[in-house]
């Protein structure tokens, strides 16, 4: 079975930018608002990612200024997803070397296999730093979804 591309994972209304946000909490609470929002999961798994931050520090904050809000497989997560939330104003997630965090993409995942892929399919679109820098500086979701879509185009080819 091939993988969805990152642009069915990551639908436009999954997407938000310039979000202002007072804390890490409301940080991740807004990406797992974009997962219910599109039906990705329940309102449990927003609970579940700040459970796992609260339990295991800022590990998802996995390069400067990128959180990968998360948590474990669960009946909570209805199929796997993406959710984006771009920040008007970095906020600080605890992180000696990588805060502050300007982007929480979020990700649920029915099992650990579709964790695994969805995750290096995004490493590998993020690990561009021009292209890391043409997301954070896109003005509208539509034009993050566009410069994703671009992206796994030029992939495919």
């Amino acid at each position: 079975m091939t993988e969805p591309p990152l642009s069915r994972l990551l639908p436009v209304d999954a997407i938000m930018t310039t979000v202002h946000v007072s804390d890490w909490r409301s940080a991740i609470r807004i990406s797992g608002e974009l997962l219910v929002a599109t039906g990705v999961s329940t309102d449990d798994y927003v609970d579940q990612m700040l459970k796992a931050v609260d339990e295991y520090g800022p590990y998802i904050v996995i390069t400067p200024g990128l959180a990968l809000a998360h948590a474990r497989p669960s009946p909570a997560v209805l199929r796997t997803g993406l959710s984006w939330a771009g920040l008007a104003v970095p906020v600080a997630f605890g992180h000696a070397q990588n805060d502050p965090v300007h982007l929480v993409i979020g990700l649920a995942a029915v099992d650990h296999d579709a964790h695994s892929s969805a995750l290096s399919r995004l490493a590998r679109m993020l690990a561009d730093r021009d292209r890391q820098d043409k997301l954070r500086s896109a003005a509208t979701p539509e034009q993050v979804h566009a410069l994703i879509s671009e992206y796994e185009e030029s992939e495919s080819r």
